[in-house]
């Protein structure tokens, strides 16, 4: 059965605060030493490239986070 929930193994991420009144995205870079696992909700991501997972966030914000794990595996968990 589907939790609709994954764990990954997350380390530094990238925060999108949104845009300047030049259309300039607004990017925070946290950079953390280690990576944590953490359980994530599927219905908060919305993309996933071979580093980063996207995630929403609050006040429409989003995250891009570094993930440990591979590609490939991460593909398989939201299928």
């Amino acid at each position: 059965m589907d939790s609709g929930f994954i764990e990954l193994t997350l380390g530094s991420y990238i925060i999108s605060h949104g845009y300047s009144a030049k259309n300039k995205e607004i990017m925070e870079h946290v950079v953390s030493e280690t990576f944590a696992k953490k359980i994530i909700p599927k219905t908060r991501i919305k993309s996933v490239s071979e580093k980063y997972i996207l995630t929403d966030y609050v006040d429409g914000r989003w995250i891009y986070w570094e993930y440990q794990e591979d590609y490939e595996f991460v593909k398989k968990l939201l299928l």
